[in-house]
């Protein structure tokens, strides 16, 4: 471990490029720009048309964008997992020197705040294999990392149930260090049963109440978009609206920042151009009160940014476009939707009924050493939390 801490940068670099192969597959982990080229990115695309689990965080026109604004010094790493000479795998990596308020340095996912998933992208049929070379990978590359840290991690379907399967058929130590249900839209029921059995009689009438008060003061209307046009001016609207609320006094909005208002702009376009943007908007008078955009990956999607004007908080304009996008119960190619929201959201959680778990994985790499170092750590963090 201490020969490992002490490579020189230059070193580390090159032995991070360096392929590590294992039967039938290999994996690398490069630079980002590295994947910026055409070809590249069109077999990206195909990855994400074939993946286990859909994460339009971690596709090519989503996460570049991101890596642009937020990653200017390129610390973060791509994994590159392929198998037979194809792309079959993606997740970016970063060493981190601190783990949360904790000077322990780890290798980890890279987790942005507009980022809400943190799964790799892998092709149906390889989820072990992708585990198995990751975690091989990590073995050989840990440096200084004492573990590998996986955030944001869904904690059912297969890419759950194939690293937990890796993980015991090496007996390799892990543990699940935080967990939370975040609301899930995915029911057979129809967009008015849905809304009916969800919310009482009162409530539903106190929103066709609100809905009326509402219509009072100009003409409402709602609209749902999945092409481009006036895309550009939607979404300048979005960051205005977003902005003029409580999230521009705190300065967590996405024009708060030149990074995260370019993120927005950029990702959106991407988002549009592969087929994977629906936005609705609620006007007032021909002027957005409330504004919304999903990014639909089949079988999932996922409820990415939402904004309402506060000066009709007394309307509920989220909630009366919430309703709309019950449509998504409707959608040919949508079984589910992800809220994206933080665990027991006041709102979204009455909303929508369903519950996906979501969770942080800390899993021992390297040798014997290494890991015993883990292990204390592992279980005094445990304790901490009960």
């Amino acid at each position: 471990m201490t020969s490992q801490a002490a490579l020189a940068p230059r070193s580390e670099e090159r032995r991070h490029a360096a392929p590590f192969t294992v039967p039938g597959s290999q994996v690398s982990a490069a630079d980002w720009a590295a994947m910026e080229n055409p070809e590249t990115r069109l077999a990206w695309d195909a990855l994400a048309a074939c993946a286990a689990e859909p994460n339009p965080f971690h596709e090519s026109w989503y996460l570049l964008p991101a890596l642009r604004a937020l990653d200017p010094g390129h610390s973060v790493r791509l994994l590159r997992f392929e198998h037979d000479g194809e792309l079959a795998g993606i997740l970016p990596l970063r060493r981190e020197p601190r783990y949360y308020r904790w000077p322990i340095p780890q290798w980890c996912n890279w987790i942005h705040g507009n980022c809400f998933l943190g799964a790799p992208l892998v092709a149906a049929g390889l989820e072990r294999q992708f585990w198995r070379a990751l975690l091989a990978w990590a073995d050989r590359h840990a440096g200084v990392g004492l573990f590998l840290h996986l955030a944001q991690l869904p904690l059912d379907g297969p890419l759950a149930e194939a690293l937990q399967a890796v993980l015991a058929e090496q007996g390799r130590l892990a543990g699940l260090v935080h967990r939370e249900d975040r609301a899930m839209l995915a029911s057979p029921l129809d967009p008015p049963a849905y809304f009916e059995d969800s919310l009482s009689g009162k409530k539903r009438k106190e929103l066709r109440r609100q809905h009326n008060r509402l219509a009072e003061l100009g003409e409402v209307a709602f609209e749902r978009r999945s092409d481009d046009a006036h895309l550009a001016r939607w979404i300048e609207d979005f960051l205005a609206l977003e902005h003029s609320g409580w999230k521009g006094t705190a300065g967590s909005a996405l024009a708060s920042h030149q990074a995260t208002t370019a993120l927005f702009r950029e990702a959106l376009h991407g988002a549009v151009s592969h087929g994977r943007l629906e936005r609705l908007a609620i006007t007032l008078d021909g002027e957005p009160i409330a504004m919304l955009a999903n990014f639909i990956t089949p079988p999932g999607a996922y409820s990415f940014k939402t904004a309402f004007d506060e000066r009709y908080a007394r309307y509920s304009p989220g909630v009366l476009l919430q309703r709309e996008n019950l449509a998504l119960l409707d959608h040919p190619e949508v079984r589910w939707c992800d809220s994206c929201a933080s665990a027991d959201h006041p709102m979204i959680d009455h909303i929508w009924r369903e519950r996906r778990p979501v969770g942080r994985w800390s899993i021992a790499i390297g040798g014997a050493a290494r890991r015993a170092v883990f292990a204390a750590l592992l279980k005094a963090e445990q304790r901490r939390a009960g």
